[in-house]
């Protein structure tokens, strides 16, 4: 799996931060972003299409919010992994999106720093939560 490439489903409702998370995660030769949806269904389909090891989901999404899409998706793509990505440094609201079986939450605030980490440790099965909601861990 060390150098095996990572396909990871990219969902955010902003098109501006998508491409900026893109850019981020592909900096790195082994994450490659297959899809990208911009709101809650779409992701649960293309999760279900492209079975992708590492799933970026936003919380405040259109149409299904990001915590309901999770646990349709740990339904219909089990062996994919969900790292969630959102403004919302809410303890509580941290803790209900990892009781969806997703393993990280960094707060978008901290991507510049937390992303790529929290991949890497949501990719080997371990949690990451960003330092902002560390009560939670």
């Amino acid at each position: 799996m060390e150098h095996s490439v990572v396909r990871i489903l990219l969902v955010d409702d902003s098109d501006e931060f998508r491409i900026l998370v893109s850019q981020m995660l592909q900096e790195y030769p082994r994450f490659v972003v297959v899809g990208q949806a911009t709101d809650g269904l779409h992701a649960v389909q293309l999760a279900g299409a492209l079975k992708p090891q590492l799933i970026v989901l936003d919380v405040g999404l259109p149409t299904l919010n990001g915590i309901e899409a999770a646990r349709q998706i740990r339904r219909i793509s089990p062996d994919s992994q969900i790292l969630f990505l959102t403004e919302n440094d809410s303890p509580e609201l941290a803790q209900e999106a990892l009781r969806t079986g997703a393993l990280g939450y960094v707060i978008k605030a901290s991507a510049g720093t937390d992303l790529i980490t929290a991949a890497q440790s949501v990719l080997a099965g371990n949690g990451f939560v960003s330092s902002r909601v560390a009560t939670v861990a």
